[in-house]
């Protein structure tokens, strides 16, 4: 079945790119890979993707692409159909992609109104090994996002996109997979927005040593270190200076894409974090609010 299998890049609106800029090259450690019409690219050293960041200057904070892969130009055409079978609002139809990296794609707003891209035979980029101790990230983990109908939002990955569920946090947190990870996507409620994007490191020790350089460049953890349960992932969440927020996190679980079983992980005193000694929580992280670019085309 034609289905999503990777997450490429997230897209960026902010009012001030210098400063966003600065953070993903200096402090976050992505490579940049290049400025064009006034939009700035970067990637990870660990990783042939071809960018997994894109920053542009817009008057309002907001996402302007979510960017995922499938495998052939013919699973592109088929996802751009179930798409626009369960009623999607197009943005641009399949085609040749004229971005860094080319490709085949197209793009849509899902139900909630968040621009999605999918596209194949996007070029891939340089990679090598990242070391232990560099502290730097290796490829985009997973990417969290709200939804006001989080059930519905998870049915539309699962039946749409073909996605599967790996887990449960009671009724509120569903983690969604598209390969061996245990999961690269996963919605809360709320109001259409994202909550964060990770970056996979390559070990606690490197989760460490990123947290330390962070803070010495001015950039103080929001909730963390610690361990979650559903994944058995750590985890350390900052914001950018522009507000969005981002997490180093290793050990995320591998599964069988094709059999794991999902379970439910009930609520209880360290659910959430296994270690429970990290600082701040969730409630130190950015206030969900429905993203300004919503149904609104970024044109770019």
């Amino acid at each position: 079945m034609a289905r999503v299998n990777d997450i490429r890049f997230v897209g960026y609106g902010v009012p001030n790119v210098a400063l966003e800029r600065e953070f993903y090259r200096d402090a976050w450690k992505l490579r940049e890979v290049g400025e064009i019409d006034d939009m700035v690219y970067f990637a990870c050293e660990g990783h042939d993707e071809h960018h997994v960041v894109r920053l542009r200057t817009a008057e309002e904070r907001r996402i302007d692409v979510i960017a995922m892969a499938a495998v052939s130009r013919a699973e592109v055409d088929t996802l751009h159909d179930r798409v626009v079978a369960v009623g999607c609002k197009i943005v641009f139809t399949p085609q040749e992609l004229t971005a860094p990296g080319g490709g085949y794609g197209f793009r849509f707003f899902s139900p909630d109104g968040l621009p999605y891209e999918i596209s194949s035979d996007v070029e891939r980029g340089p990679a090598r090994e990242v070391a232990h101790w560099e502290g730097i990230p290796k490829k985009i983990s997973h990417i969290v996002l709200h939804s006001p109908d989080h059930k519905a939002a998870v049915a539309f990955f699962v039946d749409v996109l073909g996605f599967k569920v790996s887990d449960w946090l009671g009724d509120f947190m569903c983690f969604l997979r598209c390969g061996t990870s245990h999961h690269r996507i996963a919605f809360l409620p709320g109001p259409p927005c994202l909550n964060h994007v990770a970056y996979d490191v390559p070990t606690v020790d490197d989760m460490m040593r990123g947290i330390a350089r962070l803070r010495k460049m001015g950039t103080d953890i929001k909730w963390g270190p610690g361990r979650h349960t559903a994944g058995n992932n750590t985890f350390s969440y900052f914001t950018t200076p522009n507000g969005f927020a981002v997490e180093y996190t290793s050990d995320l679980e591998e599964v069988d894409f094709e059999n794991h079983k999902d379970v439910v992980h009930q609520l209880q005193p360290g659910t959430m974090d296994l270690w429970s000694i990290g600082t701040g929580g969730p409630q130190a992280m950015p206030h969900p609010e429905a993203d300004a670019g919503l149904f609104v085309p970024a044109a770019v």
